[in-house]
């Protein structure tokens, strides 16, 4: 598995390693200081009384009780009555019955006697955990090292994600210019990882990185154009409620379209100059031009393929929306006109714009790169020959 390493791909993965586990343990800056006299602990759920709940339609409201029994925390191993509060919205009310587990949120008074229990919801950490453990030895199993690097790249790119991008927009920070520093060097550091140092790497590099650029201009020039105020994302208007009055919604939704290309533009990259460098690997007298006629070839087949990859991820989170609209007979033109819809529209074609771009660009820099590559060869072969 590891005989391909090289000593430069060991230095940069154990100072991944280092700043993975710094990232890791620094504070994200907003940790809740009032809830000091409470503690989260999971919970077993002996029996529970549905006396309280009363249904409206097809909602429940009132609130369940239940007899449950502490399996983590300072109280572990007791056994509390807790209450689940119902607020008649599907989306976040839950139902509990014995046997379940759930998260549950305990609170004590100056005496250390706990006086309320909250059930927040079922827990699911552990299947969480299967299920990425599943993933991880999946992807190990069949791609080897470079499974053992793509799970770097995932750990550093959500802990990045986390701890860095969305504490500094909370701060006031631009979010253009935040999701561009972070966005790129999750850019390089995910290719350096996945291809190595390699002049595949560094070609998709380039081009993932002027495109990504491009595509964050799109996102602020027709972002405008469509006049969609940030509001349009899910819990954005949360946040000001939160007392974050200070930030600008419509640039961290723009920053939200250039980062969710990103992934898809790096992608591609990374494909083509894969393929354009195993082609000079098996022909290395192939032609510049021919080698980046074939990098152009190759994209327009992948291209169509990833657009509708976007086109499916990005609508199928609003498929619901969607299903109301018909449902309603909605006229498309309202459709069309919708800020929900405009803003899926938005998303969806700017991605598009920006992997139609790194075709291209990413063939050309590869060809450059590869020709450079060969003629150090030729010169080298020439200066020793016999």
């Amino acid at each position: 598995m590891f005989k391909n390493v090289n000593r430069k791909e060991v230095v940069f993965i154990m100072t991944l390693l280092i700043v993975i586990a710094i990232i890791t343990i620094i504070p994200t800056g907003f940790q809740k200081q009032e809830y000091r006299f409470t503690e989260g602990v999971r919970a077993k759920v002996i029996s529970v009384n549905n006396m309280g709940i009363h249904s409206s339609g097809i909602f429940k409201l009132g609130d369940q009780s239940a007899l449950i029994e502490i399996e983590t925390g300072s109280r572990k191993g007791e056994q509390i009555q807790a209450n689940n509060m119902l607020t008649g919205r599907l989306s976040a009310d839950k139902i509990f019955k014995a046997g379940d587990t759930a998260w549950v949120l305990i609170g004590f008074d100056e005496d250390n006697n706990i006086n309320f229990a909250n059930m927040i919801d079922h827990y699911r950490i552990d299947k969480e955990i299967l299920l990425i453990g599943c993933f991880a030895v999946v992807i190990i199993i069949f791609s080897g090292y470079t499974g053992v690097r793509t799970l770097l790249s995932f750990a550093f790119a959500l802990l990045s994600i986390w701890k860095i991008l969305i504490p500094a927009m909370l701060n006031g920070y631009n979010p253009l210019i935040v999701a561009l520093i972070v966005g790129n060097i999750l850019t390089l550091v995910t290719l350096l990882l996945v291809a190595g140092f390699s002049k595949k790497a560094y070609a998709a590099i380039i081009s993932s990185v002027i495109c990504s650029l491009t595509t964050c201009i799109l996102a602020i020039i027709f972002g405008n154009l469509f006049n969609i105020h940030g509001a349009v994302m899910e819990g954005a208007e949360s946040l000001l409620y939160a007392g974050f009055m200070n930030l600008d919604l419509t640039s961290i939704f723009q920053a939200g379209i250039y980062l969710a290309s990103s992934g898809a533009i790096l992608d591609l990259a990374i494909d083509i100059s894969s393929a354009l460098e195993e082609i000079i690997n098996n022909n290395p007298s192939v032609a510049k031009a021919e080698l980046v006629k074939s990098g152009l070839n190759i994209g327009k087949s992948v291209v169509g393929s990833q657009t509708t990859t976007l086109l499916f991820a990005y609508m199928g989170s609003y498929i619901t929306i969607m299903m109301v609209y018909v449902a309603q007979g909605t006229p498309i033109m309202n459709i069309l006109n919708s800020k929900t819809i405009a803003a899926e529209i938005l998303h969806t074609f700017v991605g598009c714009l920006g992997l139609v771009l790194v075709s291209p660009l990413t063939s050309v820099i590869s060809g450059l790169i590869f020709e450079k590559e060969r003629n150090a060869v030729d010169n080298a072969h020439t200066t020793f020959q016999p």
